[in-house]
């Protein structure tokens, strides 16, 4: 392991910024064990029953603080948004065009939702044929498809960069603030919210091209950023109604996050303050051999473990029904006895989760290359190097 990790950081350029994928790698983990520690399937009636999901959140709200540390989706758009600004500019000095850029982006995003989509259509029919219950089989879809939405608004704001990469943060946050202005003070409709859907996730993704535009590279900006977001969010918080939760809660009035609401803008801003802070500290861990080849390999498989990870929690659920209704698996999430035994589930979840990548990894990393090869993430750089070496030979 210390030999091959070895490779990896000997393999990857000196410029590379290894902070990024270490954000990008964290968020991603605190994706999956957010919804792996707040989503449950509680089983109906006795052995063979229906499935409906239930939330810790709401039998426990003072668990809430739990969102706040795994509700990381702010930090996937800053990244986001740095790197899709930083490539778009790398690109365009290339001579490659827009549509090539744009392609070349999204290829990665969308061919692991093939394999998603097909497996769930074939579950669902045999679920349907086998009698499952109607709304079992929904609750099931419901869950393994939802990571989808984030994905479509990632590619719609990926697809916007060259319109994106010169606004202002402040330009969609204002947006959001008289959106929610109109919602929860002057009686707006409900799906006027939606319009936040894009403009919420386009404030951290534009804070991502303000940083590759070097106007955050201070110290000073990811405080304000931290302490200003923090700030905000408590206010709205204890003051403006606003849930604790910064993750949808089942049978809650208002969720922060379906749509995203003026809170979970602020709290995400709060999020790439940290961030920002955290990048020096991030790239003196990653020169170590380990910790820089486990964050490589995530980065390289991110999509189908953001993808997955749902499955794989299902998956778990629903074989293990067989036996009974398990604590932390099939019971109602109602108290500190529930969440232990989750805890004591994730290591399962990780199992699950591994197989599904093991079957699925290739439709996001392409075929095993033959040994000697250097990893996605070595040679995406080292290509972006050589066009850069010819460009200047050229000029």
């Amino acid at each position: 392991m210390r030999r091959g990790a070895a490779k990896v950081d000997a393999a990857t350029p000196v410029g590379r910024d290894r902070a990024v994928d270490a954000l990008r790698a964290f968020a991603i983990l605190g994706v999956v064990l957010g919804h792996w520690l707040v989503t449950a399937l509680v089983a109906d009636g006795d052995r063979g029953g229906g499935l409906h999901t239930a939330s810790p959140l709401h039998h426990m709200p003072w668990l809430a603080p739990i969102s706040w540390a795994f509700q990381t989706l702010a930090v996937f758009f800053l990244v986001g948004g740095h790197v899709a600004t930083r490539g778009y500019t790398s690109a365009r000095e290339r001579g490659t065009t827009y549509t090539q850029w744009l392609a070349s982006r999204l290829s990665r995003l969308f061919k692991p939702v093939a394999a998603v989509l097909s497996l769930w259509t074939v579950a669902s029919v045999l679920l349907l044929l086998s009698g499952t219950e109607t709304d079992t089989v929904r609750t099931l879809l419901k869950l393994a498809l939802s990571p989808l939405w984030f994905l479509l608004v990632f590619a719609a704001l990926t697809a916007a960069t060259p319109l994106l990469r010169r606004l202002h943060p402040l330009w969609p946050l204002a947006v959001v603030l008289h959106v929610d202005l109109l919602r929860f003070g002057l009686g707006a409709p409900d799906w006027l919210g939606w319009v936040n859907l894009a403009a919420g996730w386009m404030v951290p993704f534009t804070a991502g091209a303000a940083w590759s535009r070097g106007e955050l590279e201070r110290r000073r900006a990811g405080w304000i950023l931290l302490l200003g977001g923090t700030a905000a969010t408590a206010a709205l918080v204890a003051w403006a109604g606003y849930p604790a939760s910064m993750v949808g809660v089942p049978g809650a009035g208002v969720s922060n996050l379906n749509p995203p609401t003026l809170a979970a803008v602020t709290f995400g801003l709060a999020q790439c303050g940290l961030a920002l802070l955290l990048r020096e500290p991030l790239r003196r861990a990653m020169r170590r051999p380990l910790a820089w080849a486990a964050v490589a390999l995530l980065n390289l498989s991110a999509m189908t473990i953001f993808l997955w990870h749902q499955t794989a929690l299902m998956a778990t659920t629903a074989t293990s029904l067989t036996a009974g209704h398990l604590p932390g698996l099939h019971t109602p999430p109602d108290d500190l006895a529930w969440v232990a035994a989750r805890l004591a589930w994730l290591p399962v979840f990780a199992a699950a989760l591994a197989l599904c990548w093991t079957a699925f990894r290739t439709y996001e990393q392409g075929p095993r290359r033959p040994k000697g090869h250097a990893s996605r993430v070595v040679r995406t750089h080292h290509s972006h190097e050589s066009h850069k070496t010819k460009a200047q030979n050229h000029a």
